[in-house]
């Protein structure tokens, strides 16, 4: 008897070890399967959107042929908006679950085209909209600025895409009635002088892109804080020479923040070419606007290394930001000439 027990035992042992065994392998083939899965999604979601037709965008949105005043610029603020909330992944900069909140490229992309659509929005709702400082501001605009503004990291209650999605309802009402001969209060001024205090925002923006983008390998700046005003004072005093670099870790935020800025503003600088056509070609600007899309243009080539590199300014290897921050300053350069020909009488 005791013999059988002994028996039953080694068997019982065997029975239960082999289905914990299998337990465990069940377990690690769901656990590799699963990050396996993370993975390929990662990948999949960090690829940035690609560009689209802003006419064709604009014409979908109005089905008659001459398009109105300041159409294509709405329906464009409006499209690029939807592409970053419904791009492959979604909207990822407020994930809390992976794979999206181990990853910083896309979120980064995501808040550089968020500024951009901010400082339009901002534009269209004081500037463009507006026949002078003391007209009243359209009442879908003045909605949907603040909400275009709203922080990008919310996950809940509110989450951020409703609040974006909300300002792109009051954009398209805002549309509706630009389109309406009996809705004569919502307007669009295609004027030298709204166009060019938007560029102010656009270049004050890739300025300080410009800058950053450069003290990725360090830099020693000279402060000019009150350079060209011998009378001009400021709060407290600084250091008469600063040294600026940005931290490694750093290097890959900046440089994709810069990429959605300028993806969102090769779409902003076409849809203004179409709607300020007969003000640009009056100024004999209309060159000088497409060579900004040219240089904007070229910020969006592939990067073919699975990093941001760093290299030295003359170094051995190549340095990312410093090429983006050469087409950016370029950009750049061209709206400060573009702004000076709109200025002129």
């Amino acid at each position: 008897m005791q013999i059988k027990e002994r028996v039953q035992l080694v068997k019982d042992d065997l029975r239960y070890g082999w289905a914990s065994s299998y337990v465990w392998r069940a377990f690690g083939f769901s656990l590799l399967l699963y990050l396996a899965v993370t993975l390929v999604l990662a990948i999949y979601w960090s690829r940035e959107p690609d560009q689209f037709s802003v006419i064709d965008n604009a014409q979908q949105h109005n089905s008659s042929v001459q398009l109105v005043a300041g159409a294509a610029t709405t329906t464009t603020l409006i499209k690029v908006v939807d592409v970053m909330l419904h791009k492959p992944g979604g909207f990822l900069s407020n994930d809390i679950m992976p794979p999206g909140v181990a990853l910083d490229n896309l979120p980064n992309w995501e808040f550089g085209v968020l500024v951009q659509v901010r400082d339009l929005a901002s534009s269209m709702r004081k500037h463009l909209s507006r026949s002078q400082t003391q007209s009243t501001e359209d009442k879908d605009l003045s909605i949907a600025e603040p909400r275009f503004n709203f922080d990008n990291s919310s996950w809940i209650f509110p989450r951020s895409e409703d609040y974006y999605r909300e300002g792109i309802e009051k954009v398209q009402s805002y549309l509706v009635r630009l389109s309406e001969e009996t809705a004569p209060d919502a307007q669009f001024f295609t004027r030298a002088d709204n166009l060019a205090l938007w560029l102010e925002m656009v270049e004050t923006r890739l300025g300080s892109l410009s800058q950053r983008l450069s003290a990725s390998v360090g830099q020693k700046r000279l402060n000019t804080d009150l350079a060209g005003d011998p009378n001009a004072n400021q709060a407290t005093s600084s250091a008469a020479e600063i040294r600026v670099k940005t931290p490694w870790l750093e290097l890959d935020d900046v440089f994709y923040e810069a990429r959605g800025n300028c993806w969102a503003l090769i779409h902003f600088f076409k849809a203004i070419e179409y709607d300020f056509q007969d003000v640009l070609e009056d100024k004999n600007a209309l060159v000088s606007l497409r060579q900004i899309i040219r240089e904007l243009e070229a910020t969006q080539a592939t990067l073919w290394s699975p990093i941001v590199l760093n290299g030295g300014g003359f170094g051995v290897f190549a340095n990312h930001s410093l090429v983006m921050a050469s087409y950016i300053s370029r950009a750049n350069a061209g709206i400060s000439d573009l702004r000076e020909l709109l200025n002129r009488g």
